[in-house]
């Protein structure tokens, strides 16, 4: 069996970057980005003021205080969106806006809390000293113009989005999304909704990986169900292949006389790179390649697909997508009871985690209990034979 660090190299460094295309900044949340994006123009584009309030020179102020008012002559005034005519000199000053742009002169803005006006009057009486510079925003100051603003294989977030839109940028180039292909083999399957008889039970597994895939940038297809049948799982694999760019599979990896799809794939003229991962749960995974397109077998117990999905096939697919780490982000968490693992192989836990960060098991760990998976927030891992004790520093990894 293969541990889980060489079964992520190995994947990882065979799966490649698909090609890339231009979409609209609105639709690339998500999406990984395959080129360099370089801002063309500062920003902010021009000195602007920081808040409601009066341009003018700070030296006019150096004694204003509450008890000495500082009396201004009022020169004009600067909404946000339009251009400045004006020049401030000594003793005068301008009325101006948040994002207004700074009027020539004008070294400092004071707030409009801080001044008093009458209304039929062109004085402006203000109670605080300014600094130069004070609530301005200067030109340039967050994106100089020509300075990078993501490199290729970042995958996009709202900021992100934000950020190049504040630039004018409309579209970007992005990693195509790979195709996934959902199957479910098992002759007892039946579709929610169906009847079901004794021996039965419902599919859920596809539904699972479905979200999951999507949250890894993919677009899944959700194939039907494949009976236990080496003709019959042939043809399904056949065609998922033929139009997807990535096959995932639950159920018929094992070592059962009705576990039919390593032997249907390599009649397909697949090679299977490995088999048998050093997990619990998860044992049963395979990993294969057809030309330049990749399947993941999972197991067939819903706990064990979806774990073995966010270890092994989610990082393949953001990879696929051209990301330069997709590698998981982890966050700390502190036992709130005693983990032991007295097993040969590395057990990831389910695992709840409360608001101040303390870890707790999600409930029965057992491969088939979903309700203990829809419970936890992420994984811990335990190594082999190990016992960890409450209080102990731990790393979760994320379910999505």
């Amino acid at each position: 069996m293969l541990e889980l660090e060489e079964a992520q190299r190995r994947i990882l460094e065979v799966t490649t970057a698909l090609g890339s295309e231009s979409i609209l900044l609105s639709e690339a949340d998500g999406r990984v980005l395959s080129e360099k994006v370089v801002s063309e123009i500062d920003l902010p584009p021009f000195d602007n003021s920081a808040v409601d309030g009066y341009a003018l020179q700070a030296q006019d102020l150096e004694s204003a205080t509450q008890d000495n008012l500082i009396s201004l002559r009022l020169v004009g005034k600067i909404p946000a969106g339009e251009s400045s005519a004006f020049k401030v000199n000594r003793r005068e000053c301008v009325r101006i806006f948040t994002g207004s742009p700074l009027p020539d002169g004008a070294d400092a803005v004071v707030m409009q809390e801080d001044t008093q006006r009458e209304s039929a009057s062109d004085r402006v009486f203000i109670s605080c000293s300014a600094k130069p510079w004070e609530n301005i925003r200067f030109r340039g100051e967050d994106v100089k113009v020509g300075s990078a603003l993501a490199e290729p294989g970042v995958r996009l977030s709202p900021a992100h989005l934000s950020l190049f839109g504040a630039t004018g940028k409309r579209s970007v180039r992005v990693s195509r999304q790979p195709v996934v292909a959902l199957l479910a083999t098992g002759s007892e399957l039946r579709e929610a909704g169906d009847a079901i008889s004794g021996g039965e039970i419902f599919e859920s597994n596809r539904i699972g990986l479905a979200a999951l895939a999507k949250r890894s940038g993919a677009v899944p297809r959700v194939f039907p169900l494949v009976p236990d049948d080496l003709a019959l799982t042939k043809a399904a694999l056949q065609k998922a292949f033929a139009e997807c760019d990535v096959v995932v599979t639950t159920g018929g990896v094992s070592v059962g006389e009705l576990d039919f799809v390593k032997a249907a794939f390599e009649d397909l003229g697949g090679k299977l790179e490995f088999w048998k991962i050093s997990i619990k749960p998860g044992k049963p995974f395979v990993f294969g390649r057809l030309g330049e397109k990749f399947l993941f077998g999972l197991p067939g117990n819903p706990v064990s697909a979806l774990v073995t999905f966010v270890l092994l096939v989610a990082p393949a697919l953001l990879r696929i997508q051209g990301a330069a780490n997709p590698a998981p982000r982890r966050y700390p968490g502190v036992l709130a009871e005693t983990f032991a693992n007295p097993g040969s192989r590395r057990h990831f836990v389910r695992v709840s985690v409360d608001e101040n960060g303390n870890v707790s098991s999600a409930g029965i760990q057992a491969s088939h209990i979903l309700s203990s998976l829809a419970k936890a927030d992420g994984l811990v891992e335990v190594a082999p034979q190990t016992t960890l004790a409450m209080g102990t520093t731990v790393l979760v990894q994320p379910l999505d």
